[in-house]
């Protein structure tokens, strides 16, 4: 058997694994948004007693490497942290090589604190050092002053027997004149984890052969509305008491300024397209409409025009652009639904036959999720042969509304179509158009709601609305802050159009505010779809449904503009808070806190930049009654000593607590508020 080939060059004795953010492998991108920290990790070590040392290179699109140190941690541990200043693609690549001067030094130390002769190890640092000398860059980025002029006054310190010099910082050339010997106190702080020897020896120690990742690592970075949001939704057709529907977009326009007041982001708009006809569903979802029923506006596809046209009772395609501009004068962002799928009456079923799957009998295959049967829908055939014309059509979809100023887009049931047209079709989107952004609409199984977000969705609808007890609402969120939190961005939404929960089927104004608070701080985005949801709308079409009676997706709607119990104050609170306090804005931080409760749940944040203070929530699960508890903070996370005094600001309510190590007592009344939103200050 013929013997395997020599390398043309001696490998590395380094190696570089286990790297973070990493998704499946890097077969995908994780995620990140722009300015956010990213904080790579990575395990980097040799054979034998040598220490290594290791560098983060980044870079945007095709541009140059930067090249910034990395911090041992211990355990062979590695990491450093970027903050991308750019949309778009970014990559990372972990650099490992023997760092000769660090151990030299390393042992140096060892030795002269054991009084140890080292006149031999003296001679092998000169060596190092004249071999480091020849590769100094006196430009490195991080230097201080001429690398090459400090590296010659050490080796001199060294040569005149003055083996201290390792313990102090290197002199600087502008402060190093003949004869400087710098105090045995004049140390320089650490950067990068680095102090200032290992910051010189970082830069100047020869590297070669070193170690890399086979190749370097996708990092998508996108807006930070990706990443922090509140949303906003309401049918533009349904109206504010005392105007009579059908609303137009024009007059949406003039719910923008209460929807901006409550603190949304996002203001969200059903489909906007022309209803077919054919088999139109009526009130209720009634298979018989009447002739004045408008029919949902999810069945998309008229004579009028299909997903490029609007709907003629709402307007026009200039209304959308006024609406998205009157938007962004109240600092909101229009968000478009994305629906593709038609109705009997779409031009598409004319035009391209082919888009679609056929019964044996000729006719086209209406959407079906057995036992029920959707007769206005024709779903698009992902098999067919027209395959590339079909994915073509649809990204030009997307592209025709972000020619008038929608970048954003909820996607609904994005979990029927092909997981590849997706993955094509963002990135291909992107490509131009790195600021849009996509929400999944898909309530599906785990794993297909993981892909959907893996191949290109920046946001994700979760299981949240029906997460209701401590313990589901804990191992939700735990799996959704840690196994998933580099590519999984959650969207926390109370209720939806589609979604009236059992919890809410009470009308309880409390329950209501307890969803509102759970979703607003547990998730860095939410939603709520409104007006139902701050006055208050709970009846079901029927007992154990979780459909609306006299739903706004077969009807139009006039909503009263007041309730006794209107959670529009609450909502603005709660968004308020949010923008108040950047620990709020993110997921990864999320910890979880014991209580001796379990209507009782307690959680934290913090922001990951160090930005605020730290955010501690106690929310009371229970709606219909006093509950006490005792909470068992973990104070390491929240930067307060253990067995010391700090004080808790409700952001609710403006009250003031002085609480005392970890174990603190709380009363909730959910007739006064569902929870308690603390800033924690350490004294």
């Amino acid at each position: 058997m013929e013997s395997p080939s020599l390398p043309s060059t001696r490998p590395s004795r380094v190696v570089v694994e286990a790297v973070s953010p990493l998704v499946d492998g890097g077969a995908f991108p994780a995620k990140a948004t722009i300015g956010e920290p990213v904080t790579v990790l990575a395990d980097v070590f040799a054979d034998g007693h040598d220490q290594a040392a290791a560098a983060l290179r980044v870079r945007h699109g095709e541009g140059a490497w930067r090249e910034i140190p990395m911090e041992a941690l211990g355990n062979d541990r590695f990491q450093a942290t970027f903050a991308p200043d750019a949309l778009g693609r970014w990559q990372y690549q972990v650099v490992g090589w023997l760092n000769h001067l660090g151990t030299w030094r390393h042992g140096m130390e060892l030795k002269l604190e054991a009084g140890v002769d080292v006149s031999v190890d003296v001679q092998i640092g000169l060596g190092l050092l004249a071999d480091a000398d020849a590769d100094a860059d006196a430009d490195a980025d991080g230097g201080s002053g001429d690398d090459r002029t400090i590296l010659d006054r050490l080796r001199a310190q060294l040569a005149a027997g003055d083996d201290g010099a390792l313990r102090r910082r290197p002199p600087h050339t502008e402060e190093a004149g003949d004869g400087y010997v710098p105090d045995q106190d004049d140390v320089e702080p650490a950067e990068h984890g680095l102090d200032a020897f290992d910051q010189l020896f970082w830069r100047t120690g020869r590297r070669a052969p070193s170690a890399t990742l086979a190749s370097p690592v996708n990092i998508d970075i996108d807006p930070e509305l990706a990443r922090f949001s509140a949303w906003y939704e309401f049918f533009p057709r349904s109206t504010i008491a005392p105007q009579q529907p059908p609303g137009t977009l024009a007059e949406a326009v003039d719910r923008l300024d209460v929807v901006a007041a409550m603190g949304f982001d996002v203001v969200y708009l059903p489909p906007v397209h022309p209803i077919g006809t054919t088999h139109r569903k009526g009130r209720n979802n009634a298979t018989t409409p009447e002739p004045d029923d408008v029919g949902s506006p999810w069945a998309i596809g008229a004579p009028e025009g299909g997903h490029l046209a609007v709907h003629p009772d709402l307007g026009t395609v200039e209304d959308i652009d006024a609406l998205a501009a009157a938007c962004t004068q109240r600092g909101l962002t229009l968000a478009m639904d994305i629906a593709f799928q038609c109705t009997p009456d779409h031009p598409w079923v004319t035009e391209h036959p082919q888009w679609f799957a056929h019964r044996p009998d000729g006719t086209i295959q209406y959407a079906e999720n057995p036992p029920k049967k959707y007769q206005d829908i024709y779903p698009l055939d992902f098999e067919s042969e027209d395959w590339a014309a079909l994915w073509q059509g649809l990204a030009d979809v997307i592209r025709f509304w972000i020619g008038h100023g929608v970048t954003v887009f909820r996607v609904d049931n994005p979990h029927t179509k092909a997981f590849a047209f997706w993955e094509w079709a963002t990135a291909h989107i992107r490509t131009d158009h790195p600021e849009v952004i996509f929400l999944a609409e898909a309530f599906t199984r785990p794993r297909v709601m993981e892909r959907l977000a893996k191949v290109g969705f920046n946001q994700s609808y979760t299981y949240f609305t029906w997460r209701q007890s401590w313990w589901e609402l804990r191992q939700y969120f735990e799996d959704l802050s840690t196994r998933t939190v580099d590519y999984f961005r959650p969207n926390a939404w109370p209720n939806t159009p589609d979604i009236l929960t059992e919890q809410l089927q009470s009308g309880d104004p409390a329950m209501f505010a307890s969803r509102a608070l759970l979703a607003a701080t547990l998730s860095p985005s939410w939603g709520v779809y409104g007006p139902a949801f701050e006055l208050l709308e709970h009846l079901p079409i029927r007992p154990g449904a979780e459909e609306y009676l006299d739903s706004e997706k077969y009807q139009l709607r006039q909503w009263p503009p007041e309730h006794p119990h209107h959670l529009g104050p609450l909502l603005t609170a709660l968004n308020g808070i949010r923008r108040q306090h950047a620990a709020l804005a993110h997921l990864r931080t999320l910890r979880f806190h014991e209580t001796d409760n379990e209507a009782i749940l307690c959680y934290s944040k913090t922001d990951p930049a160090g930005a605020g203070l730290p955010i501690l929530v106690v929310a009371n699960l229970d709606a219909g009654q006093v509950q006490e508890a005792t909470v068992d903070v973990d104070l390491r996370p929240l930067g307060v000593p253990y067995e010391s005094d700090y004080a808790v600001v409700d952001q609710l309510t403006g009250q003031r607590a002085h609480w005392h190590g970890a174990h603190n007592w709380v009363r909730l009344d959910p007739a006064l508020a569902p929870g308690h939103i603390f800033t924690v200050e350490a004294s």
